[in-house]
């Protein structure tokens, strides 16, 4: 699992390099799935229930799920990258949302408050704790700056398949909702918009999800292992 995550996140940042304005979802879809086989791992969206691709894709006001397409990024957009992997049958899951160049003030600070629940709530994980404690955590920072979590998309858990139970909510209450065990692996992802309404749509292709006020999302996300008395970040170098 630890490979697994290692290897996700070494994709992740070639990503990252990439994204420039002028690039499209496309190629760096391409990229990512080659990055992927280079390291004798399977893309693990890629045909999951139907995906078309290696990576979810989403810019701007698009939340999650955003296929990757022919139109090149532009200076001020934001993107958010969820990507997945399986090696030796273990799973890894993680996303980020970047900046394509100089972004608005707006913009900036939803990438640093969604970043920053993630962590707020991968610092109280351990085993014996709630599901709850985890989402009571994200929502409480992302309210603070006048975000919203959106409610109706998860984080989950994660191992030999790519979801699992328990499901993570983005929000929640202390004591509330299956405890987590030493040994077990999680997803946590917070998805925020730049609004106090996450009323999101799916389009017409059937996975694309976005703000139906046009506001701007971000959406970060690491694979976690539950220890007795903490935590390790799987998908990290």
């Amino acid at each position: 699992m630890r490979e697994a995550g290692k290897r996700l996140a070494e994709v992740s940042e070639i990503l990252k390099e990439h994204i420039a304005p002028g690039i499209t979802g496309k190629e760096l879809d391409e990229i990512a799935e080659r990055e992927i086989k280079k390291r004798n791992s399977i893309p693990a969206f890629k045909g999951y229930g139907g995906f078309p691709a290696t990576i979810c894709f989403s810019v701007n006001e698009v939340v999650i799920h955003g296929i990757p397409g022919n139109k090149p990024l532009l200076p001020g957009d934001i993107v958010s990258i969820d990507i997945g992997l399986s090696y030796k049958g273990w799973y890894a899951d993680m996303a980020f949302t970047v900046p394509v160049g100089k972004v608005s003030e707006e913009k900036q600070k939803l990438m640093e408050v969604t970043e920053k629940a993630l962590y707020n709530a991968i610092a109280i994980v351990k085993a014996g704790i709630h599901t709850g404690d985890i989402g009571e955590v994200v929502e409480k920072t992302v309210k603070q700056a006048g975000f919203c979590v959106l409610r109706d998309y998860t984080g989950h858990g994660i191992g030999r398949k790519l979801h699992m139970e328990p499901p993570i909510f983005n929000y929640g209450q202390k004591g509330v909702g299956p405890r987590l065990k030493e040994g077990q692996f999680i997803a946590i992802e917070p998805m925020v918009v730049a609004y106090e309404d996450c009323s999101v749509k799916v389009a017409d292709d059937g996975w694309t999800v976005y703000s139906i006020y046009k506001k701007p999302a971000a959406h970060f996300e690491h694979t976690i292992a539950i220890l007795k008395d903490g935590y390790e970040i799987m998908t990290r170098i």
